[in-house]
């Protein structure tokens, strides 16, 4: 006769539950309205265009908006009026109520006054 062994602990389930305890991406804007800020500076990271660059502001491939020149930023909100027959308008405007109006917000960045500030140029 064979003598048979049993398990002598329970086996242990698997776990579940195991993502999300990655921090947060923080996106949002990183420079309020009247902050003076460098060129490079990064103005607003976004997943989605949330904001959209206006003068003398660039554009990062993950949407992160950046100053182009130093000055003071300035948000605005410009009324959109997307193209006839174009892709976002049969989207967008066919759901609003009729007379609403869409607005845009851009960032823009004033910059200072550049009197008295020259570069020598070499003449060839």
């Amino acid at each position: 006769m064979d003598s048979i062994r049993f398990a002598s602990k329970k086996a242990g389930g698997s776990s579940k539950n195991l993502g999300g305890k990655s921090p947060g991406r923080r996106y949002g804007f990183k420079k309020q309205d009247g902050n003076f800020v460098n060129a490079g500076n990064i103005l607003a990271t976004q997943r989605l265009m949330r904001w959209h660059p206006g003068a003398h502001v660039g554009m990062g491939t993950n949407n992160t908006l950046y100053a182009l020149e130093d000055g003071v930023v300035r948000f605005t909100k410009e009324v959109y009026v997307p193209a006839p027959r174009s892709e976002e308008a049969t989207k967008v405007i066919t759901k609003l109520p009729r007379g609403a109006v869409l607005y845009k917000t851009f960032i823009n960045v004033l910059p200072i006054k550049q009197e008295g500030k020259f570069n020598l140029v070499g003449m060839f």
